[in-house]
């Protein structure tokens, strides 16, 4: 799978991640194309509904990159070097602690979060 498209893969069910997708999208110095993942094949990006259903995944280069390394991935590809170092940033220790219990909480608590309704919460959600 060596596909040349950048694709985030998000929960469309929640307000939060749907949003948030759309920003990043508009935001975004290249070209990303988001789909929810209840409304795509996700194995055409070697990914299961299981892995989709628990963490936004993003597709790049052939790889898959789920949670805050998907953030960090996102930033990467960013044209200002300050983006760039924040997702690098994202992926070295002590770093990448803080930023995958940032995005655990975020996660976790994004029913609670602009945009983010009772069906956003994760408890329950299965493919």
């Amino acid at each position: 799978m060596n596909d040349p498209r950048h694709v985030l893969v998000f929960d469309g069910d929640c307000g939060f991640c749907t949003s948030t997708a759309n920003f990043i999208v508009r935001k975004s110095t290249v070209p990303i194309e988001a789909v929810a993942w209840q409304l795509t094949d996700v194995t055409q990006f070697g990914l299961t509904e299981i892995q989709t259903a628990k963490r936004v995944w993003f597709v790049t280069g052939g790889e898959a990159f789920g949670g805050h390394l998907a953030i960090a991935q996102i930033l990467w590809l960013q044209r200002g070097w300050g983006w760039r170092a924040l997702g690098w940033l994202m992926t070295v220790p002590p770093f990448c602690w803080v930023a995958s219990l940032g995005y655990a909480l975020v996660s976790r608590f994004r029913h609670r979060l602009p945009g983010g309704t009772p069906a956003c919460a994760m408890t329950g959600k299965s493919p």
